[in-house]
């Protein structure tokens, strides 16, 4: 032991259990943690530098425990801590109340509506055939567990197994089954989005390009930006050069004036396209929402399903939002509320209902005939020349010099073309669906045939509807078609929600002799058909699409300035 100044002095000191705590008296730089049940004497030396400055009289410092009689008892401690675990859990609980009220005040009346994730309808528990019906049990169960979000109504459960219901009536909507929204309503849920910033992705069907193309779709979208994706590109003819298609598709767009960053030719079936989608829309988002946007069965619900897949590589985000995503239909207007997906960190992806459009195909026949207008394989085109024109009573010789004048074309039961004026080598090649067959007969006994064939060799329309609801060809659109170049097609007809008609003045399919008449070749500049349809189908002109191997030989690039290529918008496959 060093000698000091000071004298020692002596602390005692009592068991402090079952908490420790420092001593430090004033002046004293000795701090010991003490735990032992004895009695301990501990003997503490000044370090105090000043040594010939007498010791100054100070107030201790007074702990907040207090020492001596007044401290408290190890089990006053224990109570001040359970009370104030108690207190905690009780301001706790108070919260959850409050929350609980704020979420029940907001499912209940001006907050969210809860939707049926496949269709977004709104949830209900009264009409089992509407939109959005789910049991009443089920109902208050997901209620219960705040699972709403996960329930598939009755009618989805449905359509995934195959059944036709439609549900959407009015100018654009389609006959059979209960009608519970009309195509306006559903418009009318899409009016917001030209007033916010938004990145558009919009769908086109490739087989069906001008009927689906939603000409007036500044209506909805406003300025916003536009991504033009074009789906089913794999059901093009074999061989077709994807490279003429890109840039026809490109110049069809550019006619358009619209606010188009670039041009996507996908297929939500085999993935083609959809990587190059995904990276457009993470460049171009920027924090907004982005919403698909496109007609009736044009493959929204198919191209969303399409970009979560590939999301979910790298994100997984948009691999939880694949557990619930839309269901996917060959009934148009399939979905009836906007859906809101998980699919981006900052931002959502809005899956809406299709633009119902009444001068399609779809909107005239039975809902039990839909299937037959969706083509489910790669298109085969069916070419009809002169030597298809059944012989009858009129010579060989005959039929070779007239070629197809006379004669007129039923496609199906939904379009019937009278050949008024063509060359003998003219070859018509249909495009559309396998379950749409063509035939050929005079004109002059072409409305008798009608009559007796429609329903039976003429298909759609089928069933109920020829009796009930099935009112003919009503319209008819004569067309006058000029051409240049006889070694290349003139033009497409187009028929709204079907498919289109090649129109190739020389035609180089099988039975047509591959010696011409070069000298009528270039004397006839023109053809003449006539085109019957339904009452609201449109008929397009447009350029010939380049599909099949012969398409990449005869469809031309255009010429463009550096200007015009700037202005262009690119187009990726």
């Amino acid at each position: 032991m060093f000698s000091l100044s000071m004298a020692p002095k002596t602390l005692f000191l009592y068991p402090l259990y079952p908490f420790l705590r420092p001593l430090s008296p004033p002046n004293f730089s000795t701090h010991l943690f003490i735990y032992n049940p004895k009695p301990l004497y501990i003997t503490c030396h000044s370090t105090n530098s000043h040594q010939n400055k007498p010791h100054s009289q100070s107030t201790p410092t007074i702990e907040p425990g207090g020492s001596g009689a007044a401290a408290p008892t190890r089990g006053d401690i224990f109570l001040e801590r359970q009370q104030a675990l108690e207190a905690s859990a009780k301001v706790m609980l108070e919260t959850k109340k409050i929350k609980k009220k704020k979420r029940d005040k907001m499912s209940k009346g001006s907050g969210v509506d809860y939707s049926c994730y496949g269709c977004g309808a709104p949830l209900q528990t009264v009409e089992n055939d509407a939109p959005g019906y789910v049991d009443a049990d089920m109902y208050q169960l997901k209620k219960k567990h705040h699972q709403l979000r996960t329930v598939l109504c009755g009618r989805c459960q449905l359509l995934s197994h195959g059944h036709m219901i439609t549900a959407v009536g009015g100018n654009g909507g389609y006959a059979g089954g209960k009608q519970f929204v009309t195509a306006e309503e559903l418009r009318e849920k899409l009016s917001h989005l030209r007033y916010e910033k938004a990145l558009i992705v919009k769908l086109v069907d490739i087989v069906d390009f001008n009927g689906s193309f939603l000409a007036r779709v500044r209506d909805l979208a406003g300025a916003n930006p536009i991504i033009l994706v074009v789906t089913k590109v794999d059901l093009l003819p074999k061989g077709t050069d994807f490279n003429c298609v890109g840039d026809w598709v490109v110049e069809a767009t550019m006619k358009k004036k619209l606010n188009v960053i670039s041009v996507h030719l996908t297929s939500s079936k085999s993935l083609v396209g959809i990587a190059g989608v995904v990276s457009e829309i993470q460049k171009e988002k920027k924090g907004r929402d982005v919403y698909i946007l496109g007609s009736a069965n044009v493959g929204k619900s198919a191209f969303i399903n399409a970009l979560l897949k590939m999301l979910s590589y790298k994100d997984p985000v948009a691999a939880m939002a694949r557990r619930y995503k839309p269901i996917q239909s060959a009934v148009p207007g399939t979905t009836v509320g906007p859906i809101e997906i998980n699919a981006f960190i900052g931002g959502k992806l809005y899956d809406t209902p299709g633009v119902h459009l009444h001068h399609r195909q779809a909107a005239v026949v039975h809902s039990e005939d839909l299937p037959l207008l969706a083509p489910r394989s790669r298109l085969r085109g069916q070419s009809l020349t002169s030597a298809q024109v059944p012989a009858n009573d009129m010579a060989p010789e005959v039929i070779i010099s007239n070629g197809m004048n006379g004669y007129s074309i039923f496609w199906g039961g939904l379009v019937r073309i009278d050949v008024l004026k063509v060359l003998p080598e003219t070859c018509l090649t249909f495009y559309g669906p396998k379950a749409v067959k063509t035939c050929i007969v005079p004109t002059c006994k072409a409305d008798e045939f009608y009559k007796k064939e429609i329903g039976i060799l003429l298909t759609p329309p089928t069933g109920k509807q020829i009796v009930d609801q099935w009112s003919g060809l009503e319209t008819h659109r004569e067309l006058q078609i000029n051409f240049e170049d006889a070694n290349r097609p003139a033009c497409d007809v187009a028929i709204s929600g079907l498919g289109w008609i090649c129109v190739e003045p020389v035609g180089k399919g099988v039975g047509v002799s591959s010696e011409l008449n070069l000298e009528e070749t270039e004397v006839a500049k023109e053809l003449h058909l006539r085109i019957h349809v339904p009452k609201p189908v449109e008929i397009f002109i447009r350029p010939p699409m380049p599909v099949g191997k012969a398409g990449g030989d005869w469809y031309q690039y255009p010429d463009l300035t550096e200007k015009e290529e700037e202005v262009r918008p690119k187009w990726f496959f």
